[in-house]
């Protein structure tokens, strides 16, 4: 199983009234958005070792914490 960045959402279309699920993985989400998760002071332990372990897998060095 992929490793899930966060819970997956199922989003209506206003117009056509039509479900369609959207799914988060690690391997999909941008770099960007995976460092500012990882600094922030409300990441969870968990998260932060998932994606510690999706940098090592792009070969992205690991940024700093500023506690």
């Amino acid at each position: 199983m992929p490793i899930k960045f966060k819970e997956t959402q199922t989003v209506r279309e206003k117009a056509s009234g039509k479900k369609h699920t959207q799914r988060f993985f690690m391997r999909s989400t941008p770099i960007g958005e995976l460092v500012s998760t990882y600094t922030g002071r409300n990441c969870q332990p968990k998260l932060r070792q998932k994606i510690r372990n999706e940098f090592v897998r792009r070969k992205v060095e690991i940024p700093a914490i500023a506690e």
